[in-house]
This record gives C-alpha cells, structure tokens and sequence, in this order.
C-alpha cells in the first residue's frame, strides 16, 4: 500500500477547506476567482483477489428461497454541518402543472410516450422471495440488454420486448469458485452500470458479513455486451465499513463513493473516493484503486454519471456532488493511473442553492399511505442516486441532482462543472398534496430532463406508486409539464415496516441517446415484505 501527497493544480472554485497543502497558487487577477485545494491524501492499493468466469449462465443460482426477513438497517446518522431542519420558506416551488401556469401562453414540455412497461424482481416474479427490505433497486440499460438489481439479486431482460432472459439470480452466484466474502455474502447495496464506450457491464455489491475487516467490495466486469457471459471479477478491500456504495464510469476509471464508518457502524469518518483502474479492469489485469477521505462533515458523495453513449473527453475529471444546509458541494476527481503522483481530488466549490426544509426533518419517517398509520422512510438527507452528466455538442457541461424536501421533490441543473459552476435552473415539484420522493434523473441528447421517482398519500389516497415527469429545453426554468404513472400502487406497506428505496435509476439507452429508463419500488398488494419493482421506458417527442 502506498500514500500519494497529491499534486496541487490550480482548479477555479472557492475554497472552503484546506487539508493536503496550504500553499496555493491565486489564480489570475482577471478572473477574480479563487481555487480549489486538495482534499486528503491518496491511498493506493490493487485489488485482493481477481480471477475470471467463463459464463455467468453455467453458474447463475437463484437467491435463497428460504423466507428470513431483514428489515435493512436504518441510514446511519452523518453529522452534515446543517442541513435544514426547519420551516424554511421555499421560493422555487411549483405547485400547479405547467399547463395551469399564469401568464402568457408558452410551450410546454413535449408529449413522453411510453414503451416497455413490465414489472421487475419482486414478490410473485419467476421463484424469487422477499426477504429483505428495502430492495435498493437498481438498473441499467445496454445495447440490447436491460439489468436489474435489486437487494440478493438480478435480472436481465431483452431491452426490445421486456422478456426476462435471466434471473431472478443471485448476486453472489456472479463469484462462485471465487471464494471469501465474494462468494459466500451476499449483502447487497447493489449497483449495476453499462459501459457504453466499452461496451461491457459492471455490476457491483459490497460483501460486509461478518462485521469485521476487511470490508469488500466485489465488482464484475463483463467480457462482452452480454449480461450473461463471462465476466472479469475483482475484490477490492477496505479496513473500515465503506456502506452506501454508488459508482459511475468515467473516461479512465469507474469512480465509487462510500459513506466510511468504523466497523460497528456506530462512528461516521467521511465520504471515501475511489478511482479503480478501468483499462486494466476490461482486460482482465491486475487493478489498482486509488482513495481519498474526507473529513466527517462531508457525506453521500455522489460521482457524475454519464448519460447515454458518451464517451467522456478524456482528462475531464469526475464531478462529484454533496448536500449541504444551503448549497451542493462540487468535487473533482481526477485520477492518473500512468503517475499516481498528478492524481487530484479538489473541492469544495459551494454552489448556492434555494432555501429547503428536509423531507422529514423530524423522525425521517413520514411519507404516508391510505387506509394505514404505517408511514415510509424519506431518506432525505442526501441526493438521491445518480448524478447525470452530460456533454453537448457546443461544449456545455450538464449535472443534474435530486433530493426529496418538505414542499416536493428538489432538483437542479448545474452547468459549467468544469470552470465556475451556477445552478442554471431548479425547482421543487409539486403538483399536489401527493408526496413525491426517492427520485432519479436524466437527460437525452437533445436537452430535455426526465425525473422519475415515488409518490404516496394518505391525503389524495395514492398508494406508493411511481411516476414521472419531463420538460424541454423551450419551456419555462424551473419547471417540469405534465405528471405521468408509470404504476399505481393498488396496495400498502404495513406490519411496522418503514423502510423505502433507498435509491432508484434512471439511465438513458445509449442506442439512440433519447430513451428514457426507469426503475424502482412499489406496492401491489397489501402487507410486508412483499413488495414489487417496475421497469418503464419512455422518450419526448423529437427526440
């Protein structure tokens, strides 16, 4: 293992901590800016264990029907240095649809069209059983191929008819032989990203059973665009507890993110960076991995995510995001496998952002259902998975983010990551009395946003359904048009079980950069432990 002091570059910001060096060169007086400093120092180290499988399909084992309920721990407390508790006054709310909006006539978002609509992993799909709760669902979508994940397991379906191909499969069954916890856990917090430049997936979940170092995380590399052949497998170890993973493919590297705890659980030490070696990944080679910490006041790191086909231009670093009382932090991470020394991980610029109350600030359990005083976690003390990224042709650089809050469903659009970031729009969604939350987003290749997320209420009598909403590039800032369901809850979560989410995905098919795909939890029926996913595809008009 080796530790990097990390170069310092100069990167235009504004400076909130200092940690690596405290010799800063100013940036130029014209540009009345100051810089960014490094975060941390760097730890390096490969991989314990790699190895490769010849066919997922001559190992594939169905999840433990075995019914041992697990209700998933609660989110452990990150002692975020204020994020609002209060009544604060949200003045970017929209509360009616776009088409009931006051004033001159104006275009609204064009018309989405759904395509496949089919349910997921859940209770009454092919053999699986739940026994785990919340499903931390998951999913991506390839060339031809759509996967799911949820808590245990997967599954992967043909992107064109819906049909399931495979699954529901147990993760671990992606390293059997491999050995260790790899093998043998089978913990969740699943992840699952298309490659698309390389045209390979990564499907990843951490292995924490026992309690005790070393903490892994198992990652599988596919060795061609198909979800059920042979896959590269790799273990990557951690002394403390690196829970909440997320990860997102970069020119060079898959950047993951953890929320660091000590082995009990019971003390937050910082978000973790990682940067794991992508080319020597896809080739089946020895990998390194190259790792900051933050001080813990910053938690629930989220890495920019590209949308679509991408590539990313080479050398951009990763945009990594974090919530804060009054702003979103922006990180960036640039990792140099080639000379680990130029290695950087700069920040935080703060980015100044409407006023917001958290969903749930008091008990973080309150979203309600009808005809039940059971009520649903909001996890809403971080943004929600993933961060979206996208490149135009004319240069610009997009992110989008989400988070749930007291008036409706937050989000942004931050533009100009690379030099002095603004929030070029937001908005708090908010149609009716309906709380919407544990949302996703994305954006297709000609600008347009599509958010999609979960919405329930014993007031308006929606059971926990999804849905979403888009808008286009000409329609007013801040806004997003017409609510459309992709499920309606027909049932309720009772038995005392609270937990919900705890993140969902929307992704865009790379095949045409224009098809939106969404996936996450809802209610079918009635009860506990019983819940169901959804997977729906939808694309605007003009695209």
């Amino acid at each position: 293992m080796k530790i990097y002091k990390p170069a310092l570059t100069i990167l235009i910001g504004t400076t909130a901590m200092t940690f690596a060096s405290s010799a800063v060169a100013q940036a130029p007086d014209a540009l009345a800016l100051p810089v960014e400093k490094s975060v941390g120092k760097m730890v390096v180290s490969t991989e314990i264990k790699r190895d490769s499988l010849e066919s997922l399909m001559a190992v594939a084992r169905p999840p433990s029907n075995v019914r041992r309920e697990r209700e998933k721990e609660l989110p452990r407390p990150i002692p975020y240095t204020g994020v609002p508790k209060g009544n604060a006054l949200d003045p970017v709310v929209q509360t009616t649809s776009q088409a009931a909006l006051v004033g001159t006539p104006r275009p609204l978002a064009p018309a989405a069209t759904i395509g496949r609509n089919f349910d997921g992993i859940g209770n009454g799909f092919n053999t699986f059983t739940v026994a785990s709760a919340p499903p931390d669902t998951h999913g991506a979508v390839g060339s031809t191929q759509f996967v799911q994940m949820v808590n245990s397991a997967f599954a992967v379906f043909n992107k064109a008819t819906g049909a399931r191909v495979l699954g529901a499969t147990a993760i671990n069954s992606l390293f059997a032989g491999f050995g260790g916890k790899c093998e043998t856990a089978n913990d969740g917090d699943p992840i699952v990203n298309w490659d698309a430049p390389a045209q390979r997936w990564v499907i990843t979940q951490f292995a924490v059973t026992p309690r005790a170092a070393p903490f892994l995380e198992c990652v599988a590399v596919s060795k061609t665009a198909d979800a059920t052949g042979g896959y590269n497998r790799y273990a990557f170890s951690y002394t403390n507890f690196a829970d909440y993973p997320k990860f997102a493919v970069w020119d060079n590297a898959y950047v993951f993110t953890f929320n660091l705890f000590n082995a009990a659980g019971t003390a937050f030490l910082g978000s973790q960076v990682c940067a794991y070696d992508r080319a020597r990944m896809i080739a089946g080679l020895s990998a390194t991995q190259q790792c900051f910490t933050t001080p813990n006041t910053v938690g629930s790191l989220l890495p920019s995510d590209p949308d679509g086909s991408g590539p990313v231009t080479a050398g951009t670093p990763n945009y990594l995001l974090t919530l804060n009382a009054t702003s979103l932090g922006l990180y960036k991470f640039k990792a140099n496998f080639t000379t680990p020394a130029l290695t950087t991980f700069t920040g935080p610029t703060n980015i100044p952002v409407a006023a917001y109350t958290e969903l749930c600030s008091a008990t973080g359990t309150c979203v309600t259902q009808p005809g039940t005083a059971n009520r649903l976690d909001a996890l809403a003390d971080r943004l929600m998975s993933r961060v979206s990224y996208r490149k135009y042709a004319d240069g610009t650089e997009r992110l989008l983010a989400t988070h749930s809050i007291a008036t409706g469903l937050r989000w942004y659009e931050i533009r100009n990551p690379g030099g002095a970031p603004t929030v070029f729009q937001q908005g708090t969604f908010a149609p009716t009395a309906t709380t919407r939350w544990i949302g996703s987003m994305g954006q297709d290749r000609n600008g347009n946003i599509a958010i999609g997320y979960s919405a329930s209420s014993s007031t308006t009598g929606v059971s926990p359904s999804l849905r979403f909403a888009v808008r286009g590039t000409t329609d007013p800032l801040g806004t997003l048009g017409v609510e459309n369901v992709i499920i309606a809850g027909t049932g309720v979560q009772t038995g005392g079980l609270t937990r919900w989410g705890d993140y969902a995905a929307m992704t865009v098919d790379p095949s045409d950069n224009c098809t939106f795909w969404f996936t996450s939890e809802y209610m079918k029926t009635t009860g506990s432990f019983n819940w169901n996913t959804r997977v729906a595809s939808f694309r605007l008009a003009g695209c």
